[in-house]
């Protein structure tokens, strides 16, 4: 038998590949396929096909998450396929939520199937807190909403909201904000509709009826059970306010009119004033002509003079007549 040169035989060469190689396909074998994953859950109870497993692995799936969710499921006595697992991990969804949700909902005897627990997951809501919002429900408290009765006095109320998911509403259903805005919007209605604010304090429970009859709870992801008056406050007089506000504004109108009125009139006092000296001016140009006439009236002879003498005495007897009288001193209004 011919030696190499490390001195082995043909033939142990070819045992130390052979062993190479199987060991390099156990490694391959032991890989792809998850031997623990498969084990557990056949002793589970939960048998998963080892082709299955594989399957899996090339598709690059996580294969322990699956197969623990699947274990828990099938240990609960819930019938589900272990695809549906994988094809939810693959679409983004949280297994974990839907096999809780599943469970809840199984032990509590609710109408959840798998397909409506993945649909209400990937919708992006919590399925498993759905579940438990069925078996207790929640109280949720809007804030303070401001409403006014017919007399004007203003009623700040707050309320509590008892929900319940509806399971079967929780993927194109609204959510808790459409509720508080529809309850505020009810609040606001009852309260306007009373005559007085004293009705509403001493029956607040008609807001709550009121409200409930509306049907709020309509194409939202939840039921309404009871809505209750968690406090009512008073507030500020809205019509008195409201009134006073509309009464400065007529008073703002009243003196503006009244304004423009005194400038009217200071206007027209002032072109009377204007009209005055203009005919003052008047007085004064036809005064000017007098001794004019006159002097034309004696030289035409039309005017002797002692006739001019005797109306120079009548001047100046009728001057001082009115000075004694005092009337030079009286001057007319307006000069």
């Amino acid at each position: 038998m011919g030696m190499n040169f490390l001195g082995l035989s043909g033939g142990m060469i070819a045992l130390i590949v052979v062993l190479c190689v199987l060991a390099v396909i156990c490694i391959v074998i032991l890989s792809l396929v998850p031997i623990k994953q498969w084990f557990v859950a056949l002793v589970s109870g939960a048998h998963v096909s080892m082709g299955r497993l594989i399957g899996m692995r090339l598709r690059r799936v996580k294969v322990p998450p699956i197969v623990s969710a699947y274990i828990q499921a099938k240990k609960a006595g819930i019938d589900i396929d272990i695809v549906d697992l994988e094809t939810h991990y693959m679409a983004g969804g949280d297994i974990d939520k839907v096999i809780v949700a599943l469970i809840s909902a199984h032990s509590a005897k609710l109408p959840l199937s798998v397909d409506q627990a993945k649909a209400i997951d990937l919708a992006g809501r919590d399925v498993a807190k759905a579940v438990k919002m069925c078996v207790t429900p929640i109280v949720i408290e809007t804030p303070w909403i401001s409403a006014i009765a017919k007399d004007g006095i203003e009623l700040k109320v707050k309320a509590k909201i008892t929900l319940r998911s509806n399971l079967p509403r929780l993927v194109r259903g609204a959510g808790e904000e459409t509720i508080l805005a529809r309850v505020g919007e009810g609040i606001v209605t009852t309260v306007g509709s009373a005559l007085t604010h004293t009705e509403v304090l001493e029956n607040p429970d008609i807001i709550s009826k009121t409200v409930l009859n509306k049907g709020l709870d309509v194409s939202t992801a939840y039921e309404i059970l009871s809505i209750e008056m968690a406090d009512i406050d008073v507030g500020q007089n809205v019509g008195a306010k409201l009134n006073i506000d509309r009464a400065e504004a007529d008073k703002s109108i009243a003196q503006a009119k009244a304004e423009e009125r005194r400038a009217m009139a200071s206007a027209i006092e002032q072109e009377m004033k204007a009209k005055t000296q203009e005919m003052k001016a008047m007085v004064l140009a036809a005064e000017a002509e007098v001794p004019k006439a006159m002097a034309d009236a004696i030289k035409s002879g039309n005017l002797g003079v002692m006739d001019y003498y005797k109306i120079q005495n009548l001047n100046s007897d009728t001057a001082m007549r009115n000075s004694i009288a005092g009337v030079d001193k009286k001057k007319p209004s307006g000069d």
